[in-house]
């Protein structure tokens, strides 16, 4: 599949002459897509052999011309030759224009120029920075064809359209073993990340030894920790693929671990006890104690001797104010220092620690929460709440990056963090209403499994160009909407990407009332709402200047780990994250979804071989062990049917059964399934071209050989099922899948003849899929979705 993948990306190019691109990404198995690529002959390749060579001049990067030999021998499959001290022609020639200390920082050179012609390949960087990004993209592109292995002949200039290109991974609520922190550091070092966000303390876990205060880790750890020479060998592993480690102690808040230990710390009395729940919780460092100071101080002391990064990272999020309200002594300190409220009260603490990060030559990084005017403008901010609180961090002269949208712990598709563009965007008069066009608002309300409903307003216009569309969610500013579609003259759907995930609506206007329900991702959550007699007037998105944008550094993808431990890091990481990572380097108008997923294949294939990334050796570990056998091949294909259900559902789902918390068993199912199911997505392109062409007999063949798999598929999985107590709760997927299959053979060859079906038909097939769509056992049935367009082409006009 590798090759077949490969070749057909090749051959779509050579048939284009690829030396203009129809998109601005071609075809060439590239990820990220570099900022300038040329093919001056369609068909030219490099062929190589065992006897290829690497040279470079101008810097030395210890150990890397080895572990390139390593990964080009795993991705050809040979024993390469001795390696040639200093060939006099080599294959692979890497010129570094200046040396450069190995430290990577903020404003490091990461250009390249890349050139494959038949003398062989040329490489050149301003800095050591520049040729380790370069590298990769040449081993993306090195093939093992029909007749030989060889590198298209290729020109690339390149270079990142950000300078912070992150990944946070939480090694707080799970632990997480450094042999594995080491392989997603390969992982992000070939996806071109260079900042690992490591998360290391939190309320379930402190995760760092500290010679100072060492109850931290004999205490609030449950042995569970870095030892310093553990954490000094994740930075020179970082520093030696170009990715800097930016470590994260999360203060005032999180701080349970804390307490924990030091409990004369706190703003209340203990006795504390290991907290094992997730969740925001109560405890707080006493800002007002200078013991509380003094313990920060030798702290980031002892972690800047180990992480040699310009920014430390001091959380800052989340603080549950409750016990600074509730001190005498804190309210009384507060009223003699003049601060308004509790957040005044976070920002003196926030200044007293800046103060501290300064004294260690350490700049401060922090979430949307410490950000203040009485702070200075060199300290970051890391963005979960949005574009709009990123743009006002921006407008205000303070730089920030971005994570929303790039929660990659959230099971999601790749094309909704593909879409979540860095910069703040602006409506661009798509909620201008004029006299010719005619809006309709209407009020809508969707409970969730945990916490307060979501709440808010859509409006559709009908003007000149068809129906477009704007929804306010409460409290939030304005998004534009797509693809308004009437599916019958009173129910409508439409798409907007939001804080949840890619959410489509699917809502019965009738009269005065709405009714229906809400897709966030491939979970439906009930909606009712009411017509509104006016339009809202709606909040603004806050767009910087062009000038102020600058201010906007870049962003991370975030791994939180309440749903992850480290045997499902890979496949909870990979390849999802190279798709973040394209948005973070490509330039803006790299966003063709369609051509990503083609390159993702590739790539998806190109890291499990040449980086050595196990996102499908874990997923078949899991499904081992469910399976109680090596024959998986059944719950290899119920998975391609099914996905983990998205947004927070599967956290509120043990939340309301009393399971979230620590000790819950990652051991289900859903576990071990990738964010999305590549099957399901090519099922749903088959039906696109199919109820556009219903001649077309290649997306029949793929669509009746798809359902007829599945459907001999279920007595194998279903012997499975009951052989395994943890697969149980799965029995009614596996019959669901079974009725899908034979509703979607039957619907296929309905829409390839044309036929129709009559009101009762589509009553009872729309039941089951509706009863088919529930979520079960933390999965969705999404092949649900691609049924239903096929059942609507099925309708009588």
């Amino acid at each position: 599949m590798f090759k077949s993948i490969r070749l057909s990306l090749l051959a779509g190019c050579i048939a284009a002459t690829c030396q203009a691109w129809a998109a601005p990404a071609g075809d060439l198995p590239l990820m990220p897509w570099p900022q300038q690529v040329d093919r001056p002959s369609a068909e030219g390749t490099l062929v190589i052999d065992n006897a290829i060579s690497i040279k470079i001049t101008g810097d030395k990067l210890p150990g890397a011309t080895e572990r390139w030999r390593q990964r080009i021998s795993r991705q050809t499959g040979w024993q390469l030759q001795p390696a040639q001290t200093n060939p006099a022609k080599p294959t692979i020639d890497i010129q570094i224009k200046q040396a450069v200390a190995p430290l990577p920082k903020l404003d490091s050179d990461e250009s390249y120029e890349l050139s494959v012609t038949a003398d062989g390949v040329k490489l050149t960087a301003n800095s050591r920075f520049g040729a380790l990004r370069g590298m990769e993209t040449l081993l993306q592109l090195i093939q093992n064809g029909p007749e030989n292995t060889a590198i298209p002949f290729v020109a690339i200039k390149d270079q990142p359209r950000f300078p912070w290109r992150g990944l946070l991974l939480d090694s707080a609520r799970h632990f997480m073993p450094v042999n594995d922190i080491l392989r997603q550091l390969d992982g992000m070092a070939a996806a071109k990340m260079n900042v690992f966000h490591w998360h290391l303390t939190d309320d379930q876990g402190w995760r760092f030894a500290s010679t100072a205060y060492p109850k931290l880790q004999q205490l609030a750890s449950d042995g569970d920790f870095y030892t310093q020479a553990q954490m000094k060998e994740v930075v020179r592993y970082a520093t030696s693929l170009g990715i800097r480690v930016v470590p994260e102690m999360d203060l005032p808040g999180h701080a349970s671990a804390i307490a924990v230990a030091y409990p004369e710390l706190m703003s209340a009395p203990g006795p504390y006890q290991m907290e094992r729940h997730w969740g925001v919780l109560k405890p707080l460092l006493n800002p007002t104690n200078e013991a509380a100071y003094k313990f920060v101080d030798t702290l980031i002391g002892e972690l800047t001797a180990i992480f040699p990064d310009s920014y430390l990272h001091i959380g800052g999020d989340e603080v549950d104010d409750s016990q600074w309200k509730a001190s005498p002594e804190i309210q009384a300190f507060m009223k003699q220092h003049n601060l308004a409220d509790t957040h005044a009260l976070q920002t003196y603490f926030n200044q007293r620690l800046e103060k501290i990060l300064e004294k260690h030559h350490r700049q401060m990084m922090g979430w949307d929460e410490i950000y203040h005017p009485d702070l200075p403008k060199n300290i970051l901010i890391q963005s979960w709440q949005g574009q709009d609180a990123l743009g006002a961090v921006a407008a205000n002269g303070y730089k920030g990056i971005l994570s929303t949208g790039f929660y990659v712990d959230q099971p999601q598709a790749t094309a909704y963090h593909y879409r979540n563009e860095i910069l703040p965007q602006g409506l661009n008069g798509i909620d201008k209403i004029s006299e010719s066009d005619s809006a309709q608002s209407w009020f809508f309300s969707m409970p969730r499994l945990k916490g307060s409903a979501v709440e808010g307003s859509f409006t559709l216009v009908s003007g000149q160009s068809g129906w477009r569309g704007f929804i306010d969610f409460k409290g939030k500013s304005r998004r534009a909407v797509r693809d308004v579609d009437w599916l019958s003259p009173t129910q409508v759907t439409f798409t907007v990407d939001t804080w949840m995930g890619e959410t489509r609506p699917v809502l019965t206007l009738d009269k005065d009332k709405l009714s229906g329900y809400l897709l966030v991702g491939n979970v439906r959550y009930p909606a009712t709402g009411q017509k509104l007699d006016d339009v809202p007037d709606g909040i603004q998105p806050v767009v910087p200047t062009p000038e102020q944008m600058n201010n906007i550094l870049g962003g991370e993808a975030a791994l939180w780990a309440e749903n992850v431990i480290s045997p499902l890091l890979d496949i909870k990481l990979w390849p999802r994250t190279f798709a973040v990572a394209e948005r973070l380097w490509s330039t803006e108008d790299v966003k063709d979804v369609d051509n990503m997923y083609q390159r993702m294949q590739a790539i998806d294939a190109w890291s499990t071989v040449s980086v050595g990334l196990q996102q499908h050796a874990a997923a078949a570990r899991q499904m081992t062990r469910l399976a109680g056998t090596a024959e998986i091949m059944p719950l290899q294909i119920l998975a391609q049917a099914v996905e983990p259900a998205q947004y927070y559902t599967r956290q509120h789902l043990k939340f309301q059964a009393g399971n979230y918390h620590h000790f819950e068993p990652l051991n289900r199912f859903a576990d071990a399934l990738g964010a999305q199911s590549s099957q399901v997505r090519a099922l749903d392109l088959w039906v696109d071209k199919l109820i556009a062409d219903p001649e077309d007999n290649n997306s029949v063949d793929s669509l009746r050989h798809t359902f007829a798999r599945w459907q001999s598929n279920t007595p194998d999985v279903l012997e499975l099922i009951d052989g395994n107590y943890q697969l149980k709760a799965l029995k009614p997927v596996a019959e669901n899948v079974d009725k899908l299959a034979g509703i979607g053979l039957r619907l296929t060859d309905l829409v390839a003849r044309q036929g129709t079906l009559s009101a009762d038909e589509v009553q009872g097939i729309q039941k089951q899929l509706d009863d088919a769509a529930q979520t079960q056992d933390e999965v969705v049935i999404a092949a649900v979705y691609p049924l239903q367009k096929l059942l609507r082409a099925s309708v009588k006009p």
